[in-house]
């Protein structure tokens, strides 16, 4: 039995999810209403849940060079992940 992992979890986020799905939609000019929005076509559906995604998991990057402390003139690159949710 597969398990579905694109449900809302919390019942009262379901509104706060449809603003964002209406901003996103307005953001890359997609004329999406309430309900029921069958006519979509597949490039303008993805579009929206593109730019949902985007908002959603934006990832940080940072490195720098770090000297070796047990070896004189030794040194490697050290990188920081992080995601950030907008």
């Amino acid at each position: 039995m597969s398990k579905k992992s694109n449900r809302i979890n919390v019942p009262e986020a379901r509104e706060a999810m449809d603003k964002f799905k209406m901003e996103a939609a307005n953001e890359v000019g997609v004329n999406l209403k309430q309900g029921y929005n069958g006519d979509l076509t597949s490039r303008e559906a993805g579009s929206v849940g593109g730019q949902m995604v985007k908002k959603m998991t934006t990832i940080r990057t940072m490195s720098y060079m770090r000297q070796n402390r047990t070896a004189i003139g030794h040194q490697w690159q050290v990188i920081y992940q992080a995601d950030v949710c907008l």
